[in-house]
């Protein structure tokens, strides 16, 4: 790297407090800027330097970690001028330096004086690891005339499981805009400003029913309670700085769509080949708003492109309410969301296509979904309704394509087969496909599309056959006849195809304490369709050890040896499943899920844990999770990652030993992933030529630090060799 702090000329000035050691540009490599970060403690070590600037089409940041000294080299900034500053636990934020790349800047930074306005800058679930949840003791719940807990939860999982499942599915809670209430003078107490925040806006219904679900004035007690301890100064645990191979985490940002536009997920490349789209556009669904979200990393340009309906979008509802039970603090009566078509998960096919999971119409399915059809799927298990089908779209003629489907969709993942078949949950009753090679080639969106409904053989003699046990509204069987096969209502929410088995998809499940599902076409789908299940090991199979538990499945990814991981997004652990440790996969002991626990194992996820749970629950939350089967990284081929959806972060596990690598985003806070895939741009560029992504996917983008205004951005994670490397 050569001497890059020696022989330069420096100056030393005032800014807002701290003293700013700036070496005039020329001497740093072109592109590149670096300096030293000291406080009255000597050398700041694991703190962030962050470069900001709105010089490009889009507004554009890049952070780095100081190494040993408090060294840091920011690199291959595009030509700008910056804002240079920093952020670290137990620091102030420092004023902003302006720079352009071949500075090196060296800030002196001011030590936190009290424990409160260190913790300022702690992510969210540091915060949230101060609520505290009715005690172990205190279920089952008993209702209104009781305890106030809600009749129907009989454990404290179940109760944070709403608070991780419910609350956290739009945003983070623990982030300022969340724990503190800004008018509060307005209202007679926190208890009030608690019930009314949960009803405003285009989400009120949403929020507030999920509030009544714990039982309503015991859950508004809760987090009033929560609220008005910060206000009164208390402050959560300190998290530690990012420490070795997260000393080496390079983070660029550039922002894309609007300040109201809520981007749910990204994609870069075809998951089976991180080669494809190389050097091209990211793609984000808004799914507010009924846009596709485009990035240029090359040029720094955002752009947004209509998603189409084929029929009038005022004849379809989409999925975001149209009123609200009280007006938005922000937005006021303003319907600032408008989503007919409400796509929600994108992904790439070979071809570059960006596929993606969109309404096209009202939710009544065709004639030849429905029962009386000569469509042998229909025949097999017909379908009356169904919301979002396919919709793809084609980079080089700028066009969309929609495909209707009888079956509803929300994600989709491509198998490895010859077919290149496209696989979707969200049917809720059935699993659902295309074989896009079919569909290509005749433009047939009937022929070139299937589903199977989820049975289990618990008749044990290899197939499914009719009739099967049918399961009641809420899920069970009052009378359960072993020698018929059983359908499951999974619950399908994440899928994702087996590299092992082209055959065989798995599906992810929310419903309480979670689920997989394996599902085998077979050669003559639907008659040869079997499904397996799996049931999260938790505190509702008493021959489970209790610290051996957990809940709350959602994301789902697979590695390329056949081992299944989902992150447990209540009880926050990274779960993986070895379907090869499964002596019995069908047969009558099959039905509940829970014949092959030896095929789990968990991880608790980093952070802290929620006061007064046992066993103890941590206080983050995941929203997905991914698995980098090909090192696109650069931390090894299939590690798995979990969103830390609540701590600004990306999470690497590294099975082997157990351990994390904590990708955290400093700024600006409220990064909230939901999905996330990896790229390879040039295999022969090292640490440079590679990435991964993922998209701030807040639904309320206010919630992000700056308040209203900022826009979502599109984040790239790269790991380099040491904290110096350029």
């Amino acid at each position: 790297m050569g001497n890059r702090l020696t022989g330069m000329l420096t100056c030393v000035v005032l800014v807002g407090g701290s003293l700013v050691w700036f070496t005039l540009p020329g001497r740093a490599a072109e592109g590149d800027i670096t300096g030293t970060i000291t406080s009255s403690n000597g050398s700041e070590e694991g703190v962030w330097v962050i470069a900001e600037t709105t010089d490009l089409p889009t507004k554009f940041i890049k952070s780095v970690v100081t190494g040993d000294g408090g060294r840091y080299l920011i690199p291959d900034l595009p030509e700008a001028s910056y804002k240079v500053w920093v952020r670290g636990y137990g620091l102030l934020d420092s004023a902003g330096v302006t720079a352009a790349p071949g500075a090196t800047v060296d800030i002196r930074a001011t030590v936190a004086p009290t424990p409160v306005e260190a913790a300022r800058v702690y992510p969210a679930n540091y915060w949230y690891s101060l609520i505290e949840p009715p005690a172990p003791g205190e279920f089952p719940g008993t209702g209104p005339d009781g305890n106030g807990i809600a009749a129907n939860l009989q454990n404290q999982g179940q109760w944070v499981d709403i608070q991780k499942q419910g609350c956290m599915l739009c945003h983070q809670l623990g982030n300022r805009i969340i724990r503190q209430i800004d008018n509060l003078e307005q209202f007679d107490s926190t208890l009030a400003a608690w019930d009314h925040r949960v009803k405003m806006g285009q989400r009120g219904s949403q929020m507030t029913n999920v509030m009544s679900r714990f039982g309503r004035e015991r859950g508004l007690q809760m987090f009033a309670d929560w609220s008005d301890r910060i206000a009164a100064g208390a402050v959560p645990p300190a998290p530690p700085r990012p420490r070795g191979v997260e000393r080496n985490v390079v983070i660029s940002m550039w922002e894309w769509g609007t300040e109201v536009d809520y981007i749910h997920d990204e994609i870069a490349t075809d998951k089976r080949n991180p080669r494809v789209n190389a050097n091209g556009p990211i793609y984000g669904v808004n799914i507010s708003n009924d846009e596709l979200a485009i990035l240029d990393p090359v040029t720094h340009l955002a752009t947004n492109l209509k998603i189409p309906l084929r029929v009038d979008p005022a004849t379809v509802p989409g999925m975001i309410a149209r009123s609200m039970p009280e007006p938005s603090r922000f937005w006021g009566e303003d319907l600032v969301w408008n989503d007919p078509a409400n796509p929600h998960n994108p992904m790439m096919d070979a071809k570059g296509r960006v596929w993606m999971t969109s309404a096209i119409r009202n939710r009544a399915n065709p004639d030849w979904c429905k029962d009386g059809s000569d469509n042998p799927y229909a025949q097999y298990f017909p379908l009356e309704n169904g919301f979002r089908s396919a919709v793809f779209y084609e980079p080089e003629t700028q066009k969309f394509v929609m495909v209707d489907t009888c079956y509803g969709t929300h994600h989709l993942q491509f198998a490895e087969d010859a077919n290149d078949t496209l696989y979707f949950s969200g049917g809720g009753q059935v699993i659902g496909w295309i074989d896009t090679k079919l569909y290509d080639e005749t433009g047939d969106e009937q022929r070139s599309q299937g589903w199977c409904p989820t049975v289990l053989d618990t008749s044990g003699d290899g197939t499914i056959s009719a009739p099967w046990n049918e399961p009641d509204r809420g899920g069970g069987y009052e009378n359960l006849d072993t020698n018929l096969d059983t359908r499951v209502v999974v619950g399908s929410y994440g899928i994702i195809g087996d590299p092992t088995d082209d055959k065989a998809v798995w599906i992810s499940s929310t419903r309480f304490p979670g689920r997989l599902a394996r599902l085998h076409i077979g050669d003559n789908p639907p008659e040869t369709c079997v499904t397996e299940m799996y049931e999260v090991p938790s505190v509702l199979d008493p021959n489970v050890p209790r610290e051996q538990t957990g809940f709350g499945s959602r994301g789902i990814d697979i590695d390329r040896n056949g081992v299944v991981w989902t992150a447990l997004s209540g009880s926050s652990h990274f779960a993986s499943f070895d379907r090869t440790k499964c002596a019995v996969t069908n047969g009558p002991t099959v039905a509940d899920g829970r014949h092959c626990v030896d095929g789990w194992t968990l991880y608790p996820t980093p952070g802290p844990v929620v006061q007064g749970t046992d066993p103890p629950i941590r206080a983050d939350y995941h929203y997905y999770n991914w698995v980098d089967q090909w090192n696109t990284l650069g931390l090894g081929a299939n590690v798995p990652i979990a969103n830390g959806s609540n701590s600004d972060s990306l999470l690497a596990l590294n099975p082997d030993t157990g351990e994390w690598t904590v990708l955290r985003v400093p700024y600006p806070q409220g990064f909230f992933a939901r999905g996330l895939d990896g790229r390879i741009d040039d295999p022969n560029a090292g640490w440079k030529g590679r990435g991964v992504w993922a998209t701030y996917g807040e639904a309320a983008t206010w919630h992000i630090e700056g308040g209203k205004g900022v826009r979502p951005g599109i984040v790239k994670f790269q790991v380099r060799p040491h904290p110096l490397a350029n």
